[in-house]
């Protein structure tokens, strides 16, 4: 999608990369001032591409925030590193996160080799600033200096929102002229399904913390507006890979399975602004993420 737009309107993709579990996702919703991008303690909660539209005077900034890079084992890993190695190639902008907590890393000096092919300018984006002091923070700064000549670099807390307005102050300078892409009332291109499959799975992520590991996956049956009665009907399946964890997620009388939906329909109803009906079911599909023909039901093909 593209629409017409002024002189001098400033336009373009930004892609946020880094390790697992440093807070791009965390950082996006907080740069647009809206969640649409889920989030959890755990590594690899983000698994697909999650595209975020935040509109300035004059311009418009596309981000895109990408699966955690590492060292992938198994189809859906390796799908999720794919992705995000792919979200570089055509971009204006490069932002790799790290913490401010660790110095760089092997996973971390590999991740930034790559960032030599690139043509687009890379912003070192330091997270977690909140967590250290500031003659800390200078020393890793000077590190990362050592490693790759940044277009800028800047110490944020995604967390608490300190230093992001800087960030969004400094990205437009980097972007070039371009068209406007998305309609200023439009947040992301994600269908609201999606979202709210996302929302469910971030749910059984924070509920069951490490009781569920990652083989659990989120389909939307059915998603019916009601318009007169200001409501919205979702009817969702949660996929898991064994009868155990079904028994976890449903928890002892249908518990664990109610405080899930409960916990998600809040967050779909704050996205979706109106009210919400969730049911939700739990189905067995073994060792789905070694399944070529299952990830791509799923949509990670």
């Amino acid at each position: 999608m593209k629409l017409s737009a002024d002189s001098g309107f400033k336009s373009g993709f930004v892609a946020i990369i880094g390790q697992p579990n440093v807070g791009k996702s965390t950082l996006l919703n907080k740069m647009l001032g809206q969640k649409i991008a889920i989030t959890s303690p755990k590594p690899q909660t983000t698994r697909n591409r999650i595209l975020g539209i935040h509109h300035i005077d004059n311009g418009q900034i596309l981000f895109l925030d990408t699966p955690g890079i590492h060292q992938a084992r198994g189809g859906l890993n390796r799908y999720m590193v794919d992705l995000a190695l792919a979200a570089v190639r055509d971009v204006d902008v490069v932002m790799l996160l790290v913490e401010a907590d660790r110095d760089p890393g092997d996973a971390v000096r590999a991740i930034i080799k790559l960032l030599h092919k690139l043509s687009c300018p890379v912003i070192l984006v330091i997270n977690k600033i909140d967590l250290v002091a500031p003659e800390s923070l200078l020393r890793v700064i000077d590190l990362y200096r050592r490693l790759f000549e940044f277009a800028e670099i800047v110490p944020v807390s995604a967390l608490t929102g300190n230093g992001v307005d800087r960030l969004l102050g400094l990205l437009p300078s980097q972007l070039p002229e371009g068209p406007r892409y998305y309609p200023d009332e439009m947040v992301t291109d994600l269908p609201e399904r999606f979202i709210a499959a996302e929302m469910v799975r971030e749910q059984v992520m924070k509920k069951t913390r490490n009781e569920i590991p990652y083989g659990t996956a989120v389909q939307v049956e059915s998603f019916t507006e009601d318009p007169q009665r200001k409501l919205v009907i979702i009817k969702a399946v949660i996929h898991v890979e064994r009868d155990s964890q079904k028994r976890i997620l449903v928890g002892r009388q249908g518990g664990m399975i109610k405080q899930i939906g409960a916990a998600a329909r809040r967050d779909i109803e704050g996205f979706l602004g109106c009210r919400v009906f969730l049911e939700l079911f739990v189905r067995v599909d073994r060792n789905w993420t070694q399944s070529a023909r299952m990830l791509k039901e799923f949509g990670y093909d």
